[in-house]
């Protein structure tokens, strides 16, 4: 239940502050954050079992499917 009133509470509080440029920033910055965590996180196990040239490649691939995807739909 905390997350929750804390959002509405920030966003209560950030709303008139709160513009596209920002948002877009904000969430540049939290994707680029989830993408080292996975790096961090997958790549070492994968090397682990042998397989991370496996999950570069899908890492590349699934950074291309999100780039082609940005660009057809803007």
């Amino acid at each position: 239940m905390a997350e929750p009133v804390g959002a509405l509470f920030g966003f209560l509080i950030l709303m008139p502050f709160w513009t596209p440029s920002i948002n877009g920033f904000i969430l540049a910055i939290v994707s680029g954050i989830m993408v080292f965590i996975s790096m961090d996180e997958l790549l070492p196990s994968a090397q682990k079992y042998g397989e991370h040239h496996l999950s570069i490649i899908g890492l590349v691939a699934g950074m291309l499917v999100m780039a082609t995807s940005l660009f057809l739909f803007i």
